[in-house]
């Protein structure tokens, strides 16, 4: 780069006005981009927890292939079919008793995760909550009073 066109860049910024950060990115495909960022409102914390709660209670209810049919023996109907062939010398016996083991296991899993999601929002709401009530609280003072903007202002006095 010649001294000249630098000089010449200079020049160009500052006829421009003031610096200003600027973040260099994709533009957003649809134009869009508010420059907010991620917002989360109460609400959207909400549906999402209450969602994750549904999926829960519906999957409790419905997902239990073990526990259906129980028999006497607190066996459900898909393990007394899979014992019943294991005891016929079905290879698919011992087949199908795996596959609920393994079913079992994943639904344990999507249930847990649908009550973490669901108390970990609802937790979040709580504490983000009380968050904006100490910071109202820090912003106004603790007696309503306005507070200075600067904490460095008590030192200029």
């Amino acid at each position: 780069m010649a001294w000249d066109e630098w000089e010449q860049l200079k020049a160009e910024a500052a006829e421009q006005g003031s610096p200003q950060m600027q973040m260099n990115r994709v533009p957003d495909a649809g134009g869009g981009g508010d420059g907010q960022g991620l917002v989360v409102q109460q609400d959207d914390l909400g549906a999402v927890g209450h969602a994750a709660f549904e999926l829960h209670g519906d999957l409790l209810k419905q997902a239990d292939i073990a526990g259906m049919g129980l028999n006497r023996a607190g066996s459900g109907s898909t393990m007394q079919a899979a014992t019943e062939f294991a005891n016929s010398k079905f290879a698919m016996g011992d087949s199908l008793s795996l596959t609920v083991e393994v079913w079992t296991s994943q639904v344990k899993t999507l249930l847990d995760s649908c009550a973490h999601i669901s108390n970990h929002l609802d937790l979040s709401k709580k504490l983000h909550a009380n968050d904006d009530a100490e910071i109202e609280l820090a912003i106004k003072g603790r007696n309503g009073s306005g507070r200075s903007v600067s904490g460095l202002d008590k030192y200029l006095k």
